[in-house]
């Protein structure tokens, strides 16, 4: 019987962004908000996030080619796209695989009216909010105009069931965002809300960090995707690329 999942799922967080960079200048300041002048959607990678990307990349080109991705999924997002392009240009991806495909469904969670605030800046101009916040905890919490955690893991549902539908059998690469590799390990691996925030509270997704499954046959009752590794980072020490893992811009109260 045909399986309906890859032989192989990668899931890589982007490279550094321009956005984590004026992160890290907003926090050290103690400003309230991260100064960008772009939609998030057009955040671009820094150049260490495109060392990072091609670092990635030339890692995935010393696999064997048939070892290496056939397809390759990436969110909207400009960092996203952009590391999904640098990673092929050096020989990441199969000979044969075509151009990284977009799907918005693997975009960033949006914060609505909390966009480009820092955690301070929350409390200084939405204080309502992060009392919800508090309330109801990271996984529920919906900010005006923006998502929940909840609300990504059910457009992720969607997603995977593309997968299962295009892409059985084949070896598959999905670069997105921190929060998407975090909600799909939720539902690949069927995670409780706790277990999911205890993994969450262990450290930052990191840029272009691998997260790695391979289809187990022997799961009942059809088999399964076990996971082999979680923000795996050797590629880029190996490939002499500093190892960053800062949150998104936006992302304050992620």
């Amino acid at each position: 019987m045909q399986s309906r999942w890859p032989a192989r799922l990668w899931i890589v967080r982007h490279g550094e962004s321009a956005g984590n960079v004026a992160r890290d200048l907003a926090m050290a300041s103690g400003s309230s908000r991260i100064d960008i002048s772009q939609r998030d959607v057009d955040v671009p990678l820094s150049p260490l996030g495109e060392e990072q990307a091609l670092a990635l990349g030339r890692w995935f080109s010393t696999l064997a080619e048939h070892e290496r991705p056939q397809v390759v999924l990436s969110s909207p997002y400009l960092r996203a796209t952009s590391t999904a392009e640098l990673l092929a240009s050096v020989g990441g991806v199969a000979s044969d695989a075509p151009p990284r495909a977009i799907d918005e469904r693997l975009r960033e969670r949006e914060f609505g009216i909390l966009d480009r605030l820092t955690t301070g800046g929350v409390r200084e101009f939405h204080p309502e909010q992060a009392e919800f916040r508090r309330l109801l905890g990271k996984f529920y919490h919906r900010p005006p105009g923006g998502e929940s955690w909840c609300d990504v893991i059910l457009r992720l549902r969607s997603a995977l069931d593309t997968v299962s539908l295009h892409y059985a059998e084949r070896r598959v690469l999905i670069v997105g965002h921190q929060v998407v590799v975090l909600c799909l390990r939720y539902l690949l691996e069927n995670l409780t809300e706790q277990s999911l925030l205890e993994i969450d509270a262990t450290a930052e997704v990191a840029n272009c960090g691998v997260t790695e499954y391979a289809f187990d046959p022997q799961v009942a009752p059809d088999g399964a995707l076990k996971l082999l590794r979680y923000n795996f980072t050797a590629p880029l020490e190996q490939g002499g690329a500093p190892v960053t893992s800062k949150p998104d811009a936006i992302a304050g109260a992620r």
